[in-house]
């Protein structure tokens, strides 16, 4: 009999959007793959929704806080329900962006310069010198991201709004120039770098990320071969640093301009990853030669406890 999949997809996080379309996408896809699948969009009674399906295995397709923060990872180990991607701890700390970077940077993985400020002081001067980065400690998908160039005479006053949704401490970061990079990691090995070109984004943003013809992926990465290969494993250093489980996808920036420092740095690590079939784990798994329902296929056979 074919294993019961259950795909969490939606929840009430700032990426609920992504998540539907990454969760639907899964979820056909399992379901090609022979699984029997229930997809389930995600609210706070998922606890007794999972406690009376008791599904084979959970497909976490869920992005942002608690699909991503180890709170709903924590749910499933009580119920003790397989499920897709990290655990509790390594969700948690991955989405904590300041904390991952200091147990990144103690396994020797390069990371920015940063420091915790108040939106409130970041709003009345200079935190850094420009250029400079101002993001939320706890979301993805450039949620809430903005950056402060060189020609920025003010701080920026976004931040003082009263419906400001990120929380009052922002992590201030230097900004890197030059490329977007990415590199997944599939169980204990590392696949290809993708370089990000935003299209029409100064940055890789939230609409160069998901909206169509947003960004242009150069795959391979046109890169001198000692640079790909430190990309790829620097990936694999900081999904095992951070005890990342199943599939992960790491960011960075790469300072190739001329003149520039020649810098590689880790921005972060996403543990739940963009799963639509267009998503760049997706593209990278096809480069490797697996179809996307063998990519999801594989992840349901790799879900366990105690991750």
């Amino acid at each position: 009999m074919s294993k019961h999949v259950a795909v969490l997809l939606g929840g009430w996080s700032a990426e609920r959007e992504v998540s539907l379309r990454s969760g639907a996408a899964c979820a056909k896809a399992l379901e090609g793959q022979g699984y029997r699948v229930t997809a389930i969009d995600v609210d706070r009674t998922i606890g007794d929704v999972l406690a009376k399906l008791r599904p084979d295995v959970v497909f976490n397709g869920l992005h942002g806080r608690v699909g991503e923060d180890g709170t709903i990872q924590g749910i499933l180990e009580v119920l003790r329900l397989p499920y897709t991607h990290s655990g509790v701890l390594a969700s948690a700390l991955a989405m904590q962006k300041d904390r991952a970077k200091v147990v990144m940077a103690a396994a020797g993985v390069p990371v920015p310069h940063g420091m915790l400020v108040s939106r409130f002081d970041a709003a009345k001067a200079h935190v850094l010198p420009p250029p400079y980065v101002l993001k939320p400690v706890n979301e993805g998908s450039s949620v809430g991201v903005i950056i402060v160039g060189r020609d920025r005479s003010h701080p920026p006053q976004e931040m003082l709004r009263e419906d400001w949704p990120h929380g009052d401490v922002i992590l201030a970061e230097t900004f890197i120039a030059g490329r977007e990079l990415t590199c997944a990691v599939m169980g204990d090995k590392a696949l290809d770098v993708i370089d990000i070109q935003a299209a029409h984004a100064s940055f890789y943003d939230y609409d160069a990320k998901y909206a169509q013809g947003g960004s242009v992926h150069i795959l391979p990465a046109r890169l001198k071969e000692n640079v790909y290969q430190n990309v790829q494993e620097l990936a694999l250093k900081a999904h095992r640093a951070l005890g990342c489980r199943g599939v992960s996808r790491t960011d960075f920036r790469y300072d190739d301009t001329p003149g520039g420092t020649g810098e590689l740095v880790v921005l972060e690590v996403n543990t739940q990853p963009g799963m639509t079939e267009t998503s760049l784990v997706p593209e990278l798994a096809a480069y490797a030669g697996l179809s996307f329902g063998e990519l999801v296929g594989w992840m349901v056979e790799d879900a366990s406890l105690d991750r």
